[in-house]
């Protein structure tokens, strides 16, 4: 089984295309009229510019075209929650954003380079907050809804952010560690009521007479924590140049977007993922953000509305799919469903093909860490421990050349972390940590992350390969293969199985042994799953994907 994040199906997704090509059959509509004022800057006959701030440089820019008549009827932004509907066209977003702008700006005090955590669920607020950092030049640093009070205090603490805005489900645990955070001056909550201590976003109605700050192109923008295996979550900067200008500058439409088109994108809004699918890139195209606010992701709530809405894209990772062709999918008609996209973590080929054919469209991979954004594209290599490039079908680590000229969308540093930041650099390469090996074509097979790989009597065995063949097995809905101990092979491969429901009274112990049997012919027989273990579910992050690093952890009895 070969498994290939540059997909032969990504092949034309990735595909430099002239920027007047047409999209989905509307020929009357170029790639995107602020894309195309850079055209110059993508041939290199300009210069990056030096001063660039998406708010102005973009929004605006849209809000003038939109104006003019020249743009679709699309709103820029459309919210449903089940009960009701948000729609902003550019001109709304660019007039509530600049009062926003000014709450944080005179009222909280806040100025150009200050930090504020922003802790909300999808409402619109959170959009707003987004463009009003921008247009003030502070600093942005997303969370997830669920984080702990622990978790509020260590971001707190080291980012030293001068302000939160959240709602009244984590208001309480950021009470409980407030007193400790030294730099917080302001709390804002998004709340029909009101909390003590608290200035309430909604009731703060300011004018809409802002200017947008001039920032910098390597000005930060924005701050994304990031876990590894081991110490506290890194803080990851990206500038306006890295989340703003770059979709202008790279002629790679992962999305296939134009202004006419709606892009739905489940990501968390404390994901990079969503400050990419569900901000930067389609509003560069002048497209339409879709967003359904989603306490929980359900497969019929997905389902009904993708064929409620006319959503021409859908982003989401890799569970969500997985999630989706459990279904019978022949009972739903999508309204306008055109192109689907996953990342976060590989997604099974197995998975792919089912949803291809009970829906006929490809699901198009995206390869990126929250340090580097896409990163096909740029340069990627194989290389060994001492930076060495590995020749066709040697495996090593997945790495970026990122000497002399560092790509647009790379992160600036790990703030406050110079050595973290010097670590992740190997010579002339970013090191990604992940695992694989590249063929004569040029095509790269995923194997692993780095500390993923179980390493059995001597054999390297990444875990995505036995997960994958293990997929194929009608008996699994899901699955995650990380090592044990052993006292003979040091460490063996174990699956933890959640079953798909038509096997759930299956005698397990038969089921466990067909299972092996089932990989040992599908791939090397060593990397056939020793143990297996059956489970109801799968521990997962708020994005969606699988905690392999707790399952392992509780193997080997750190937990």
């Amino acid at each position: 089984m070969k498994l290939l994040f540059k997909l032969r199906t990504l092949k034309s997704l990735w595909t430099p295309k002239p920027p007047n090509r047409t999209f989905h059959g509307h020929p009357r509509l170029l790639a995107s009229d602020v894309y195309s004022q850079y055209e110059s800057v993508r041939r290199g006959e300009q210069e990056i510019p030096k001063y660039f701030n998406f708010a102005s440089d973009v929004l605006d820019k849209w809000s003038e075209i939109e104006k003019a008549g020249k743009r679709s009827s699309n709103p820029a932004f459309w919210w449903v929650d089940g009960k009701g509907e948000v729609k902003w066209s550019f001109e709304e977003l660019a007039f509530l954003s600049r009062k926003a702008a000014n709450v944080l700006t005179k009222v909280c005090g806040l100025q150009k380079g200050d930090r504020i955590v922003v802790i909300l669920p999808r409402i619109p607020e959170w959009w707003l907050v987004n463009v009003a950092c921008m247009r003030a030049g502070i600093v942005l640093i997303p969370g997830i809804s669920t984080l702990s009070a622990k978790d509020i205090l260590y971001r707190l603490q080291a980012s030293k952010a001068m302000c939160i805005i959240t709602n009244d489900t984590v208001a309480p645990a950021v009470d409980s560690v407030a007193s400790e955070c030294q730099f917080l001056k302001t709390k804002l909550i998004v709340s029909k009521g009101s909390r003590e201590g608290w200035l309430n976003f909604t009731d703060l109605n300011q004018s809409a007479d802002h200017s947008c700050v001039k920032t910098r192109i390597q000005d930060s923008m924005s701050i994304f924590f990031t876990s590894g295996t081991t110490g506290s979550p890194k803080m990851t900067e990206h500038s306006q140049g890295s989340l703003g200008f770059r979709p202008l500058l790279s002629e790679r439409y992962w999305l296939d977007l134009t202004p006419s088109d709606v892009i739905w994108s489940t990501a968390d809004t404390g994901w990079i993922l969503a400050s990419l699918s569900c901000v930067f890139d389609p509003w560069v195209f002048g497209s339409c953000i879709f967003i359904h606010k989603l306490p929980q992701v359900e497969s019929a709530a997905i389902l009904n509305t993708l064929c409620k809405f006319p959503i021409d894209v859908l982003v989401g990772a890799p569970t969500l799919f997985r999630m989706l062709v459990q279904n019978d999918l022949s009972n739903y008609k999508f309204m306008n469903l055109k192109h689907c996209v996953s990342g976060g973590e590989p997604l099974n080929p197995e998975v792919m093909e089912q949803w291809k054919s009970k829906t006929g469209l490809d699901i198009h991979e995206v390869y990126g860490q929250t340090e580097m954004i896409l990163s096909l594209g740029l340069f990627c290599l194989i290389i060994d421990k001492n930076a060495n490039i590995l020749p066709p079908g040697q495996q090593g680590e997945i790495a970026v050349r990122s000497k002399p000229i560092r790509p647009l969308g790379f992160f600036s540093e790990y703030v406050d972390n110079p050595k973290k930041t010097a670590e992740s650099e190997r010579g002339d390469f970013y090191v990604t940590g992940d695992r694989g090996t590249m063929d004569k074509d040029g095509y790269f097979q995923f194997i692993g992350r780095d500390d993923d790989i179980i390493i059995s009597s001597g054999y390297r065995i990444g875990p995505f390969e036995v997960e994958s063949a293990l997929i194929e097995h009608p008996a699994v809905a899901e699955t995650a293969v990380v090592s044990s101990p052993d006292p003979l092979r040091g460490e063996v491969v174990k699956a933890f199985v959640v079953l798909s429901p038509t096997f759930s009274s299956s005698d397990l112990e038969s089921l466990a042994c067909d299972l092996q049997e089932h990989v040992k012919k599908t791939t090397a027989p060593y990397k056939y799953p020793r143990k297996v273990e059956f489970v109801q579910e799968l521990p997962k992050t708020v994005t969606g994907k699988i905690k392999r690093n707790e399952l392992r952890n509780k193997e080997w009895g750190r937990m």
